[in-house]
């Protein structure tokens, strides 16, 4: 099992906890991003570098995992493509995308996607807060454990 990371928008929290699981579980942990970014050094984690543009690193990541991986990412569409691929994908607030909610969420973004190209003011995510920390390691965790 890989853990691939949508890494351009994922957050430094987040990125931490996987680092940490990957020496401790010794798991190859692979950040996609199309700006370079400062990774500790480990046998463990690697970097991939892609192009500037739409959906670039996403098309690496849904090209390159395997079903038996996990992918964490907050773009629910990449969501949509790992989870029909047969992979696991794990949002970077703990909520992990699946067969049973990423219609209903895809749908969902698509209605405010269309609602934001109108005009209409729809707001933001709230803030990542230290409980979305903490349920993201949980949810973590739980899935590696329960693959090891």
């Amino acid at each position: 099992m890989k853990i691939w990371v949508d890494a351009d928008a994922c957050p430094k929290t987040i990125k931490d906890i996987l680092f940490r699981v990957a020496e401790k579980r010794e798991i190859a942990v692979i950040l996609v991003a199309n700006q370079y970014l400062h990774l500790p050094r480990s046998p463990f984690i690697k970097f991939i570098h892609v192009e500037q543009g739409p959906d670039i690193a996403d098309d690496k990541i849904a090209e390159d995992c395997d079903a038996i991986d996990l992918v964490i990412t907050a773009d629910i569409p990449l969501a949509a493509r790992i989870v029909e691929k047969g992979a696991h994908a794990l949002d970077p607030r703990g909520t992990m995308y699946d067969q049973n909610n990423i219609g209903q969420l895809l749908s969902m973004r698509n209605f405010m996607d269309t609602l934001r190209g109108n005009g209409v003011e729809t707001g933001g995510p709230n803030s990542f807060s230290q409980q979305d920390r903490s349920k993201f390691a949980n949810t973590l965790d739980t899935f590696i454990t329960q693959r090891k």
